[in-house]
């Protein structure tokens, strides 16, 4: 039986560069996107495998629902959430309307499809998900000064981060390989879309990022960096978090107990008043 791939966001950039790369190695896909035009010219130029086009828009609850029955019905041996938006803005300037496909589109597409399908490897014993994020969902403690703000697009990515380590976790021992794809910029059409000129900036091509992903799958990565050199530097992040999560106590931490006295004011809150 040969393998099947379905692949979101697969019209442009990584997703494209997915697809082409898993059906050269063997897979037949189902590939989603919005643009029907350019998914069926994928299915048109790509006669080595055979490709079920799918046109539904992941920012709305009846094509996650679309897609998420397909994921459910077909036998996945790869699912790669790879749909994406950008909508970079401070969150007091971001409309609610991006808010939402945002949130939409890198969080509740990628759970839900990936609910759907995980069931059914885990019961053949087999497949990958992947899941794109993508490096901007280490910046949250960055200065205003060094990164832009976008709350929202950093916080989907560390949902993607978070959920995908702790699913690995989950399906330890049943076959099923999970992995949350984080790269820094990408030569796409991703940036044009928001409206921001990257030409002069160095960036990855769509093709080495997908390198990285299915090598680090071969190498039981949870997490993968591909423009990070020394994966030291990712493994001194998680167990800083796990130090962290391990350090709880039910007793207050003694900065929140030892309050300094204000000015005026007496311990037991009265002003203390000249005689």
């Amino acid at each position: 039986m040969r393998k099947l791939a379905l692949v979101t966001g697969a019209t442009s950039g990584i997703g494209r560069a997915f697809a082409e790369r898993l059906a050269a190695d063997g897979h037949d896909l189902v590939i989603v996107g919005r643009r029907k035009d350019r998914l069926e010219e994928f299915a048109a130029s790509h006669p080595e495998a055979e490709v079920r086009t799918v046109a539904a828009d992941l920012s709305t609850d009846a094509g996650i629902d679309t897609v998420a029955g397909i994921c459910a019905a077909e036998p996945l041996t790869m699912l790669v959430n790879n749909a994406g938006v950008s909508h970079y803005m401070p969150l007091a300037e971001l409309p609610a309307d991006k808010a939402r496909e945002l949130v939409h589109v890198k969080v509740v597409a990628p759970t839900m499809l990936t609910r759907a399908a995980v069931a059914g490897m885990r019961e053949r014993g087999e497949g990958a998900i992947v899941n794109v994020a993508g490096m901007i969902a280490f910046s949250g403690p960055a200065p205003h000064s060094q990164m832009p703000r976008r709350a929202v697009y950093a916080g989907t990515l560390a949902h993607l981060v978070a959920m995908s380590q702790t699913l690995s976790a989950e399906l330890d021992g049943t076959g099923v390989a999970v992995q949350v794809l984080c790269p820094g910029v990408v030569a796409t059409e991703f940036h044009e879309r928001q409206g921001l000129d990257l030409s002069g900036v160095p960036r990855m091509s769509a093709g080495d990022v997908v390198t990285a992903a299915l090598r680090g799958l071969e190498l039981g990565e949870a997490v993968c960096a591909p423009g990070v050199e020394d994966a030291g530097l990712l493994d001194a992040v998680f167990q800083a978090e796990l130090a962290a999560f391990g350090a709880q106590s039910p007793e207050l931490a003694t900065r929140y107990r030892d309050r300094p006295q204000c000015s005026g004011l007496q311990a037991g809150g009265e002003a203390d008043l000249p005689a």
